[in-house]
């Protein structure tokens, strides 16, 4: 199976983002500099300065947040104004460990959710939409998953998850917005941002 994701682009409020092709083994803030630097119109250092936690960070004057996430064969990458953004991208594959990673990290709820699940497959789609959102919001924080997954609990909102809970140190979980997709067939991005604090 061909895994290389294919090119597309959207746009979502103050978001805009970018998906395509990734060599693994590759760095991917080159290719992420450049598809930011023709956003924004401006030359970026190279590479980006990072916080101490070694989350990339555009100058204040850009006056934008990034974020950009790769798996497979695919990069995929994301803009925001006046927000604080996070993306992940995950390719679909088998987790025959998903129950025993989320009793381990996820919320307790969450991991009691998938442990109901009636079927392994539909326990491995629902547990890389948790793990996509989560990531995607840690991203946005800045801490990624050291943070914790256990510090933020998901729920399922119609077709969609929503925050429900969450750690004072990420904010209200009603500031905080996700879109999940599927940019190509077995793979699944999912996008996180709220307002600057």
């Amino acid at each position: 199976m061909n895994d290389a994701l294919p090119p597309g682009a959207l746009q979502l409020g103050p978001l805009h983002c970018a998906w395509g092709p990734y060599a693994r083994g590759r760095p991917a803030e080159p290719q992420v500099r450049a598809w930011m630097a023709a956003l924004l119109a401006r030359a970026l250092d190279e590479p980006l300065p990072r916080d101490a936690y070694g989350r990339p960070r555009l100058p204040a004057e850009a006056g934008a947040d990034a974020s950009w996430s790769h798996s497979g064969g695919g990069l995929l990458m994301a803009l925001g104004r006046g927000v604080r953004v996070g993306c992940d991208l995950e390719w679909q594959r088998p987790r025959p460990r998903a129950l025993e990673l989320a009793q381990r990290f996820f919320h307790p709820n969450e991991a009691a959710w998938l442990a109901a699940m009636p079927d392994a497959a539909l326990r491995d789609r629902v547990f890389v939409r948790l793990w996509c959102a989560k990531e995607a919001v840690l991203k946005a924080h800045g801490r990624g998953l050291a943070f914790g997954l256990h510090r933020l609990e998901f729920a399922e909102r119609g077709d969609a998850l929503a925050l429900v809970d969450c750690d004072p140190a990420l904010g209200r979980a009603q500031d905080w917005r996700l879109h999940a997709f599927a940019p190509a067939p077995y793979y699944l991005a999912t996008l996180a941002w709220s307002p600057l604090p």
